[in-house]
């Protein structure tokens, strides 16, 4: 915002009275006064004294005050034309509207026509890359194929037979390709008698000598790439692959000199043009003898010059310079050399297009895709117009509704949930005011809904946390037996169950099990299931027994669709046994202390089914059921669980697995109850990943100490 001006008393206001105090009472004017100012006495000691570096520092200061005053003069008409334009939606709109009619379509005009030209030179030059690199290859390919022969000859005329026919093949193609069977005894493989102390030859060698050794830079593995090299006719390029044929202490190496039948092979076959090569980059005598004498850095100049070709490239619409990747012969030092070339866009075209260039009729696919992009052009700037003129017909209509939505927002904002709005149209916005309407009827019943849900989600925690208090907390322990359990519920309450019951002072009751089924349907289960058990568990000395009278009573309760799987197990300390029955419920991993020869883990699966299921009178139950009694020896280890962790799937589906967790007791069977159920929990954990808990995971481990 800008100062405001206040003119002296009596005085009549003018211009210039306003133009005075501005200069002289806002910041921005006496920024353009001091700048103004200095710039002035510059230029009259400039005009009587000459110019010096103090006076145009001094000028400069000027410069600066002037930009600064500029800069927020500029900011600050920019807000206050932003505050009195701008403050309505309505001119906000026509002006998103201008700037989503025009200027998107001058920029994406110029997008393409800039990408067109870019794409054009780089397809250029990929195109050319790509056949240099293809010469590399079938060089490769020739010398892979000549050492594979040479390695079968036997002797020394063997192998220069062998070397000329591999030749002559190759001319047919390229016919100044040449063949030299270097001696490198030191180098890979054994040394050869054929070849030792002398090298073979075939082809001309008319670009530069053959060599007469292999650099050290050279692998066993061979080596092909463009490579460049001096003769006495100038430098040339070439490509150039070296073998190792087997048996021979000697390398074999195929050049195939880039010159001008490879050129025109080039012309012709995608319509590039080669002008010259260069792999110098030199300064300029003049230049750098002028800017030496001026105490400055010389300018380097690129020398463009030919190498082995030098054809006009003028004749071609399309000229530019492409760097090409080599190899020093000497010392294998990669480099790039410029190489200048000549293509017309017609033959980028073609390259890209392929059967596009096919015709139909008196132009080709290509050319009528193009028409095709014209139209497509000019359709997209007709709708533009079309949208631009829209958008300012709807503003008035739009903004009309947004004043009437922000009027009913504010009155929900004050709790007003009466309000409604008047659907005076039956576009969309009369369906955005309609929802409004009902959202604001709705808003107090979702109110009331969020109330009572935060209320169950209470009373779920309430439940949940009667629900752990039923099972044991901690470590339970009596003489010689360390318990440890652990249960966690895959929602808020569960239907997995454990517990320890102590019996008298020598034997322990340990319990596990699982209702079919989750949520609070099953922890009701589970709550009258503690309640029978504690029962039972005072009756029943045998765990088969109490395992048959728990399902005698509990199926006469159960739902028809529930059942419920358990395994019962005493333990008896002065006996130094375990007696266990399981009813339909997941294996008991038995683990032998040291004392055994061998500690596999033994899965302990006594017969039995699930109860609770309404079919059955008890009769098939007590029959299938079995008990088994197992002796007690120090360090014994006892894992029960239930299906939650055997069953706990990751992201990919895979399941835990009841041989893993045996693995694991096995494992880890010397470490504590504590420390071993822990270390249990995170490898499930860990092997579950980010994947959602699907069942209650349960388990009791059950340590064997000194009896």
């Amino acid at each position: 915002m800008s100062e405001p001006l206040q003119l002296p008393p009596g005085e009549p206001p003018s211009r210039l009275h306003a133009i005075r105090a501005w200069l002289t009472r806002t910041f921005v004017g006496r920024a353009v006064l001091l700048g103004a100012s200095i710039k002035l006495v510059a230029f009259l000691i400039a005009a009587v004294a000459g110019h010096s570096r103090g006076i145009d520092a001094f000028d400069s200061l000027g410069d600066i005050s002037l930009v600064v005053a500029a800069v927020v003069l500029g900011y600050r008409v920019y807000i206050d034309a932003k505050r009195r334009l701008l403050w309505r939606v309505r001119r906000k709109l026509i002006l998103s509207y201008i700037f989503i009619g025009v200027v998107p379509a001058l920029l994406i005009i110029s997008f393409f026509l800039v990408a067109g030209i870019l794409s054009l030179f780089n397809v250029s030059s990929l195109m050319l890359q790509n056949r240099f690199d293809a010469l590399v290859a079938e060089t490769r390919f020739l010398a892979d194929k000549a050492a594979l022969e040479l390695g079968h000859a036997r002797t020394a005329d063997a192998v220069r037979v062998a070397l000329n026919r591999s030749q002559a093949e190759a001319t047919a193609r390229y016919p100044l390709a040449s063949y030299a069977l270097v001696p490198a005894p030191k180098r890979c493989g054994s040394e050869g008698a054929l070849v030792a102390g002398s090298e073979v030859t075939a082809g001309g060698w008319s670009h530069l000598s053959a060599p007469h050794s292999i650099p050290a830079w050279v692998s066993c593995m061979g080596v092909a790439s463009l490579m460049t090299a001096n003769a006495k006719d100038g430098e040339h390029v070439f490509a150039r692959a070296v073998a190792w044929p087997a048996g021979l202490g000697a390398a074999l190496v195929v050049d195939v000199p880039f010159d001008e039948s490879l050129a025109k092979r080039l012309h012709d076959d995608i319509g590039i043009t080669i002008g010259v090569l260069s792999t110098r980059d030199l300064f300029d005598d003049q230049a750098a003898t002028e800017h030496k004498a001026a105490g400055q850095k010389p300018p380097r100049r690129l020398i463009i010059e030919p190498v082995n070709i030098g054809t006009d490239t003028r004749s071609e619409l399309l000229q530019s310079v492409s760097p090409i990747s080599y190899t020093d012969w000497n010392t294998g030092a990669k480099s790039e050399l410029l190489a200048q070339f000549g293509m017309g866009p017609s033959a980028v075209f073609r390259y890209v297009s392929g059967p596009a260039s096919q015709r139909v009729g008196n132009l080709t696919i290509g050319e009528l895709l193009l028409a095709l992009l014209g139209v497509i052009g000019a359709m997209f700037l007709i709708i533009q117009a079309v949208a631009f003129l829209m958008g300012l017909t709807l503003a008035r209509s739009i903004t009309g509704s947004v004043h009437e939505l922000f009027v009913g927002t504010e009155r929900l904002r004050r709790g007003d949930f009466s309000h409604r709005i008047a659907i005076r149209s039956r576009d969309q916005l009369g369906e955005l005011a309609g929802s409004f309407n009902s959202m604001s009827a709705s808003i107090q019943d979702l109110l009331e809904q969020k109330a009572e849900k935060e209320r169950l989600e209470q009373e779920l925690r309430i439940a949940r946390s009667i629900q752990m208090s039923l099972l044991p907390s901690g470590s339970h322990s009596m003489r010689g037996i360390s318990l440890e359990g652990h249960c966690e519920p895959a929602r808020e309450v569960g239907g997995d169950y454990y517990d320890f019951l102590p019996l008298d002072h020598e034997r322990m009751g340990i319990l596990i099990a699982d209702v079919a089924g989750k949520g609070t349907s099953a922890a009701l289960y589970m709550a009258e299931l503690k309640g029978l058990i504690l029962s039972l568990s005072q009756l029943h000395e045998s765990p088969r027994q109490l395992l048959i009278d728990a399902n005698r009573i509990i199926s006469k309760h159960l739902d028809a669709r529930s059942f419920i799987t358990m395994t019962y197990a005493v333990v008896d300390v002065e006996r130094r046994t375990l007696t266990v029955a399981r009813a339909g419920h997941c294996p008991l991993v038995f683990v032998l202390g040291p004392h055994a020869s061998s500690r596999a883990p033994q899965s302990v699966q006594p017969d039995g089914m699930v109860l609770g299921l309404a079919f059955d009178t008890g009769d098939m139950f007590s029959r299938v059921l079995e008990e088994v009694t197992l002796p007690l020896g120090r360090g014994d280890l006892f894992l029960l669980y239930t299906d939650g962790i055997s069953e706990a799937m990751n992201v990919e589906g895979d399941c835990f697995g009841d041989a893993r967790l045996a693995d694991l007791a096995r494992e880890h069977a010397d470490l504590t109850s504590g420390e071993l159920r822990e270390r249990v929990l995170g490898e499930v954990h860990r092997f579950v990943g980010a994947a959602a808990q699907h069942d209650d995971m349960t388990m009791v481990l059950v340590k064997i100490g000194d009896l």
